[in-house]
């Protein structure tokens, strides 16, 4: 099946992989567009657990003010060099991270941090699993390992902070 430039260029806005990528998923998977992001997102997460041993010891703080000034958000994204801290793509993640936080005010980074028996959803209390605000259909940790997956290198959020006008 002949892949066509449009089906190309909508699957590289929904997934962010490259020309190329895009063209070769899509001829695996006759042109089901479905398919071959879901065949995208599985070759980014493996890109992105084999990299993640690697030290983050660059980056970035972000920090976000929401319209009016009651509500904020600091993010602490961390990556492997300092080059990949300073290019467009990882500061548009730290600023989406940041206004996360300030939207959806997680309490933990990840699962893993959560007391043992505590009464808390996971989705709702955990950043890297809460559903991305800009896109509802993906988890913050699919949004990071698609940045990984691009950049080449792993990323990580060390810590947030959120703040709100007369809350503690």
């Amino acid at each position: 099946m002949k892949v066509t430039t449009d089906s190309i260029k909508a699957l590289r806005e929904q997934s962010g992989a490259g020309v190329m990528e895009c063209r070769n998923v899509l001829e695996e998977t006759n042109g089901d567009i479905e398919k071959a992001v879901q065949i995208l997102r599985d070759r980014n997460l493996y890109k992105a657990e084999k990299k993640k041993l690697r030290v983050t010891t660059q980056g970035l703080v972000e920090a976000y003010v929401h319209a009016g000034g009651r509500i904020g958000a600091m993010v602490e994204l961390n990556c492997e060099t300092d080059f990949v801290a300073r290019t467009d793509e990882f500061k548009q993640l730290a600023h989406d991270l940041a206004m996360q936080v300030a939207a959806m005010s997680p309490q933990y980074i990840s699962k893993d941090e959560i007391p043992p028996g505590a009464d808390i959803d996971p989705q709702s209390a955990c950043l890297l699993l809460q559903p991305f605000i800009k896109c509802t259909d993906m988890p913050i940790q699919d949004i990071i390992n698609q940045t990984i997956a691009r950049v080449g290198e792993n990323i990580r959020v060390s810590r947030f902070a959120r703040f709100e006008v007369g809350e503690k």
